[in-house]
């Protein structure tokens, strides 16, 4: 299957701000974003890896459109206001926001430290949480979209992923209570919850071997996905197409989670 880019023309020229940018799905928003024409002010916790990424990607700039590379801790809520004022200072606007930082690691219920469990959820919701009081600020009365980054682990059970799975699902609930109360200000917020996804991270819990037939064979689509088909409903949920949809987790998993 030949992957092509989804073209969303009302994103040119906008301006989006991008969370956990520098690798994986995050950098995949990143491309897409800058292939429909739109400025991006990305952070990630690795500043190094921000900058190659960006300079990297900087080929694929169409229109214009501009990466501006930042490092975040998305757990410090001054960072997030940093890279929004940034993206204002820079580009004199802010119309989307990503929260796409995330953090992964397996642990057994009766083994999972406080610590762990504390910085899941410091990471995927204290993150969403401090993206969106940076963001809708600086998007003023114009108004915005913000996507967060939820899973496929908020609706299942996959066995020792339960401090993973717990921050993803209030993410996931989250995401409702932002739209409900931000929407009188003309600010969309949805989620994305992607399922098995062809990264470096999901080849990894396989020993870097990819992943074994039968859990392929688990997706009605009978594939993994690619980071390109995240960012394409991503890039939809902060286009106009989705302009009265908000409070919104779109699933993009193949059909894994009936499974």
């Amino acid at each position: 299957m030949t992957y092509e880019p989804t073209v969303f023309a009302d994103m040119a020229g906008r301006t989006v701000a991008v969370t956990g940018a520098a690798r994986g799905i995050g950098e995949a928003h990143v491309l897409a974003l800058v292939r429909n024409g739109v400025n991006v002010v990305a952070g990630d916790l690795d500043e190094e890896a921000m900058a190659d990424t960006a300079k990297r990607l900087g080929e694929e700039c169409r229109g214009g459109a501009t990466i501006v590379p930042m490092g975040i801790d998305v757990t410090r809520a001054e960072d997030h206001h940093a890279l929004a004022q940034h993206a204002l200072e820079r580009f004199g606007t802010l119309d989307g926001w990503i929260n796409n930082a995330g953090r992964y690691a397996l642990g057994d219920v009766l083994e999972t430290s406080g610590a762990e469990f504390t910085r899941m959820h410091e990471v995927h919701v204290l993150g969403a949480s401090f993206g969106v009081q940076a963001a809708v600020p600086a998007m003023g009365k114009s108004g915005g979209a913000i996507v967060n980054v939820a899973s496929i682990a908020a609706y299942v059970v996959r066995a020792r992923s339960g401090a993973y799975s717990a921050s993803k699902a209030a993410v996931e609930h989250l995401t409702k209570f932002q739209a409900v109360e931000l929407g009188p200000r003309g600010v969309r917020v949805n989620a994305v919850a992607p399922g098995m996804i062809d990264t470096d991270m999901l080849s990894s819990l396989n020993g870097g071997n990819g992943m074994p037939q039968s859990a392929v064979e688990s997706v009605p689509l009978r594939r993994i996905g690619t980071p390109g088909e995240v960012s394409d409903t991503v890039l939809f949920l902060l286009s106009d197409a989705s302009r009265f949809v908000t409070g919104h987790t779109l699933v993009v998993d193949g059909g894994g989670r009936h499974r």
